[in-house]
């Protein structure tokens, strides 16, 4: 049960306990006031950052063009620029964060950098960049954020033992959450012997959350059993659950409390990629599902605005009956045949390799602007518009092809009322729809005006293609959903080349969300696999003697 968070949400949550940290920084956020103004106004006592975070930064607005264009001049490598400008910006984060910072005692008003994720595979390597970002950025709110791997684990435990203040992230595994507790505790443990103040040294420990419900409800919906489809939606804060638990579990044991009576805090909880991103569920459900006392919640700037507005506080505490569900759940889901180690590992691994993706293009991106020492505009004479031109034929073009295949989709749906495929056809429809808004929100802003002319031809051109020649001038015949489904098959793959030239464009074109690319080629595939297995089954219906015959 949850109440509401009366006309201040984020005060009632900092009030139950729960430190509101944003999972942003830039430039203009620093610069323009907004930081100050969320750190007054919307208790805000914390940030964090990630390479993908760094990458968006440098894309919005020109704060960074000077610095840039001067590093430039001095023949700055890329690597050398990028560690400038990260820096540079999460020392200002820290400094923004200083009265935080000494009103908390040093728990809250911290600022994370992260190491080069390129780096996660080796220990050595990473504690040396850590103590490197350590002394370079040199404010003592300051949390190196160290990657849990398996060689991650080393690398924290010998940044604590250093004194460093380190945020472990990437974790999505109960078993890699207790290995990092033991890593933290290890590097206090040497710490102390080594004569360390351990009272200065602070951790939290960043437990992933949205991505674990992604990975999960895609496996269950590949099982296509409504048992599989009720489980949906409930992974990610089930597991998160069982980590606090697990938590609360290590805190209360012997080990634990000699350190804490050698002055050593706790390594606290923080629940990261609390970004909602199947719209079917509650934008704020992994802030309000897990609402602890003591524990961190690091919102992107969407979940931060949502819960200001409408987010909602649970009127009790999590119970020894909330962990036996959540165990239950994660027991059902292996039941069903999901394998969660299998999840977490992927995930793992997923989140490495976008973070390296991410950090490939903020390297490319201050390679670019560090050679021409312009903006995005830069290098645009004659060939320049001449691109630009076949850029907005291109996309109009594709836009064409969106809104005639849109209709395609929601007329195939309609033709399935009440059958087993219509559940399938319809959320296709609504993603194709949203495809459909999410290209001409890249044409805006790309400056490139919809021509509404030829997308009206693609709507009119998909309803003269229903006269098929399939035997049945108006009616649907047994080809209709094989040639529907290969024509939306077509359509889709299409759609993903246009997600993929764009992707590849954003290398060198700031104005393009590489990250948001990223998700559309995904979902295209995902899209590609569903229709492929519907069309297999039409094509069975229809054509394969030995099929049993239709019921119409």
């Amino acid at each position: 049960m949850s109440v509401s968070a009366s006309s201040d949400p984020l005060a009632e949550l900092s009030a139950a306990g729960v430190s509101v940290w944003l999972d942003d920084l830039s430039r203009e956020l620093l610069a323009g006031g907004e930081l100050k103004e969320l750190i007054a106004d919307k208790h805000v006592v914390g940030v964090t950052t990630n390479p993908t975070i760094f990458a968006s930064a440098l894309s919005k607005g020109d704060r960074y063009n000077d610095q840039l264009a001067r590093l430039g001049a001095q023949g700055a490598q890329v690597d050398d620029a990028v560690f400038v400008l990260t820096t540079d910006d999460v020392r200002e984060g820290c400094r923004a964060f200083r009265e935080v910072y000494r009103s908390s005692g040093g728990v809250d008003g911290r600022v994370s950098i992260e190491v080069d994720p390129r780096l996660a595979r080796d220990a050595r390597a990473t504690t040396r960049q850590a103590v490197t970002l350590w002394e370079t950025v040199a404010e003592p709110n300051l949390f190196v954020k160290v990657p849990a791997t398996r060689e991650g684990l080393t690398a924290i435990t010998a940044a604590i033992a250093r004194g460093i203040s380190v945020n472990v992230t990437l974790i999505f595994s109960l078993d890699r959450y207790r290995e990092v507790m033991d890593a933290y505790q290890a590097g206090l443990e040497q710490a102390l012997e080594a004569g360390l103040d351990l009272s200065g040294i602070h951790s939290v420990a960043s437990f992933f959350v949205s991505r674990v419900d992604t990975e999960v409800d895609r496996r269950l919906d590949a099982l296509d059993s409504p048992h599989a489809q009720a489980l949906k939606g409930k992974a990610a804060v089930a597991n998160a659950r069982l980590a606090y638990q697990a938590y609360e579990r290590v805190v209360a044991e012997p080990r634990w409390q000699r350190l804490a009576a050698a002055g050593a805090n706790v390594q606290r909880p923080l629940w990261a990629s609390t970004g909602v991103k199947n719209p079917d569920y509650p934008d704020t459900m992994y802030v309000s599902d897990l609402v602890i006392a003591g524990t961190v919640n690091t919102m992107p700037a969407t979940t931060l605005t949502a819960f200001a507005d409408h987010g909602t506080v649970p009127a009790h505490t999590l119970s020894v009956e909330d962990y036996a569900a959540a165990a239950s759940h994660l027991a059902s889901l292996k039941d069903a045949g999901v394998d969660f180690a299998d999840v977490t590992d992927a995930l793992e691994r997923e989140g490495l390799k976008k973070f390296e993706a991410s950090w490939a293009e903020l390297g490319a991106s201050v390679d670019d602007e560090m050679r021409s020492g312009t903006g995005p505009e830069a290098g645009s004479g004659d060939g320049g518009s001449e691109s630009a031109s076949l850029l907005a034929v291109y996309l109009n073009d594709h836009y064409t092809g969106a809104t005639g295949g849109l209709e395609l989709f929601q007329r195939a749906a309609g033709a399935k009322k009440g059958e087993d495929e219509e559940a399938v056809l319809t959320d296709l429809a609504r993603q194709v729809e949203k495809d459909r808004d999410a290209l001409a929100q890249i044409m805006a802003d790309l400056d490139v005006s919809a021509d509404r002319t030829k997308a009206a031809l693609g709507w009119v051109a998909e309803k003269v293609g229903r006269l098929k020649t399939n035997g049945h001038l108006f009616s649907r015949s047994p080809l209709s959903d094989v040639l529907e489904a290969e024509a939306m098959l077509l359509g889709v793959q299409g759609k993903a080349a246009c997600w993929r030239t764009l992707r590849a464009l954003a290398e060198t074109d700031r104005r393009l969300d590489a990250a948001k690319l990223d998700t559309l080629v995904e979902r295209a595939e995902r899209q590609s696999t569903a229709l492929e297995e519907l069309r297999a089954a039409a094509a069975t219906r229809a054509l394969d003697p030995s099929a049993a015959p239709r019921a119409d």
